[in-house]
């Protein structure tokens, strides 16, 4: 018995190419201002000399985390700057920064929104569930015919792939709050607004920063994989590397990988445990 195939896959490249088709001044508007911003944090952090930026870095960590984290933070830079991956690592630093920042600003309210609303609750973890189970290079595809090959691919990637921890940890994180401070806020007269910012939040900022880890590890996870549609940074040099079979090079790209997610561990980390204190 011959059972007709599902076009699955055509339809989807049908709405894509509707989608670019139908939407390329919105696309082509957001690729320009992306790419502005991208150069923007990407040359004004170049503009500072190394050793000064190390220096920032490292005086940052010790701040927010202590001697060690600031002495080992000063370690691994000078190591990602002696063997002449800083500029690749800028460019890296870059893309997680704007990645995150913009999946953040999205996800903290759909989160909050989900938190407050059974019905919206129920319909966003199943999309949720479908966005963290499908294979990271899946996001590359879509990406490319919206904004083309370059780094504002990789963000929009990026952002698609690292939101769900955000949105999960947000809603967790304000489902959490004990009921007796609820209704204690409701028998002072509090309103829905002032419940929210004043009791549900603060209490459960810590998780929100748990997710926030969580999306900025996703984006730097990403941000290397995007190195396949033309993203600049430490994956493009990891790239580079595996197409020329020097596995010395590749090597050294990911150390400096790994150094730069455990700075950024260390130091969200470090601001989750003083919003719990």
């Amino acid at each position: 018995m011959d059972i007709p195939r599902i076009p699955l896959g055509d339809w989807i490249e049908g709405g894509l190419n509707w989608l670019t088709s139908e939407y390329s001044l919105v696309t082509r508007a957001i690729s320009r201002v992306t790419q502005t911003g991208i150069n923007g944090l990407n040359d004004a952090m170049m503009w500072i000399p190394p050793w000064a930026l190390l220096a920032i870095i490292a005086l940052l960590c010790w701040k927010a985390a202590g001697t060690r984290l600031g002495i080992g933070a000063a370690i691994g830079l000078a190591l990602i700057w002696n063997l002449g991956l800083w500029e690749p690592m800028i460019e890296t630093l870059t893309l997680v920064v704007i990645a995150t920042m913009v999946a953040v600003v999205i996800a903290i309210p759909v989160g909050i929104a989900a938190a407050l609303s059974e019905r919206l609750y129920k319909t966003i973890m199943p999309v949720l569930d479908f966005m963290q189970t499908m294979p990271a290079f899946v996001y590359l595809i879509p990406a490319i015919p919206f904004f083309g090959i370059g780094s504002v691919s990789a963000i929009f990637a990026t952002v698609i792939f690292s939101m769900p921890p955000a949105i999960r940890f947000t809603t967790l994180g304000i489902r959490q709050v004990p009921l007796e401070l609820i209704e204690a806020a409701d028998a002072y007269g509090a309103t829905r607004r002032q419940k929210l910012l004043k009791v549900q939040l603060p209490l459960s900022l810590p998780t929100v920063m748990a997710g926030i880890n969580q999306t900025i590890m996703l984006a730097l996870s990403m941000v290397v994989i995007a190195a396949m549609i033309g993203a600049d940074g430490l994956g493009s040099e990891v790239w580079r590397a595996i197409q020329r079979l020097r596995p010395g090079d590749g090597f050294e790209a990911g150390i400096a990988v790994v150094i730069l997610a455990m700075l950024l561990d260390r130091l969200t980390q470090s601001m989750r445990k003083t919003r719990k204190s």
